[in-house]
């Protein structure tokens, strides 16, 4: 982390601070990468660097090597490594973000917290349903990522001992977004259903093993009385609607938003370079050989986080314009204005 102090630069489709609808082009420098030229230079080696720079030929287990190898018919593990590398995901970061800032003009905000690294995570589960309970500042201030004071320390604490270990750590982030409007997604066809689509965007971040919708796991296991959201009459200022007082659901049913806030959860795994190599073999001599070893931290689950923010905001920000549309953003808070309006009107939902 310490060299690779990412900065953005937009190089098409913003000028002055707003977006112009056309195309955007962000690039993020890899300062590292000037150690690599000779390396991954696309003209052939020369003898000295080859000799300098020999073929990696032992994959390390948890990692793309070994099948990367074996689908592209690669002699060199650097050719998998370098392109399955998490460090990808830094384009999906830059582009969650600029997402991130229009679901802020829809109303809408996504936040993320780290809720388990290792053997430490938080004794309790939040109420699904009230998002102004958690202190959000607190867990983006916290160096891995949790709301909660005690747990930080004590995360930090198994990150130091799993250091000295030689050994690396896993653990569960959460993903919150509310302020939806009810009826997001939709039932009709698969590609339809925003919970595949939240689902398989969290579950395609690297490393990424598990994930699940409110507590699902966990909801598995119990009777559908104590699972299932009842729907409410709510009486307020003149006005009635329909609501809900608990949202085990997540805030998503039948593949479309419920208006509640929509909550998921991500299990990583350890991160696979350990110090201390495990057992591998060596594909050009199959003989037994310690894996391969790359520069690599202890954990990653504060960065997955934010990386799993950025996800969700893509798939957010996608469904809102496949319902809504318009070529300006003028256009689509007034086609979203009428749809919540209609909502109200009817009593199918209000913005808390």
């Amino acid at each position: 982390m310490s060299i690779e102090t990412d900065r953005c630069r937009f190089l098409a489709g913003v000028r002055q601070g707003r977006t112009l609808g056309t195309p955007i082009c962000v690039v993020v420098e890899n300062r590292d990468h000037t150690n690599w030229l000779a390396v991954m230079s696309p003209e052939p080696p020369q003898d000295h660097e080859t000799a300098e720079r020999p073929r990696v030929t032992v994959p390390r287990p948890g990692h793309a090597d070994l099948s990367g190898l074996a689908k592209y018919g690669h002699h060199d593990v650097r050719d998998v490594l370098e392109r399955a590398s998490a460090r990808e995901t830094v384009g999906r970061v830059a582009g969650g973000a600029i997402c991130r800032r229009l679901l802020c003009e829809l109303g809408v905000t996504v936040r993320g917290r780290v809720i388990r690294i290792g053997p430490i995570g938080l004794a309790e589960s939040a109420d699904f349903a009230r998002p102004d309970l958690i202190d959000w500042n607190a867990a983006y201030d916290s160096a891995v990522g949790c709301d909660d004071a005690a747990a930080s320390a004590a995360m930090c604490e198994a990150i130091d001992q799993a250091r000295e270990a030689e050994d690396t750590l896993g653990g569960v982030f959460e993903i919150w977004s509310w302020g939806l409007c009810a009826g997001l997604g939709g039932y009709a066809r698969p590609d339809d259903r925003l919970d595949a689509r939240l689902l398989g965007a969290l579950g395609s971040i690297p490393a990424i093993k598990a994930v699940e919708i409110g507590q699902g796991y966990a909801n598995a296991a119990r009777p559908g009385s104590l699972v299932h959201d009842a729907i409410v009459l709510r009486d307020e200022d003149g006005s009635r609607w329909v609501g809900r007082e608990t949202n085990r659901a997540g805030g998503i049913e039948g593949g479309m938003t419920t208006g509640m806030p929509v909550v998921l959860r991500a299990a990583m795994k350890p991160i696979s370079t350990l110090i201390a190599p495990l057992p591998s073999v060596d594909v050009e001599t199959l003989r037994p050989a310690d894996a391969h070893v790359e520069r690599s931290d202890v954990v990653a689950v504060p960065a997955a986080r934010v990386v799993g923010e950025a996800m969700v905001a893509l798939v957010l920000a996608e469904a809102y314009l496949e319902k809504f549309g318009g070529d300006s953003l003028e256009q689509l808070r007034a086609a979203l204005l009428a749809y919540e309006e209609t909502l109200e009107e009817r009593g199918l939902w209000r913005r808390s």
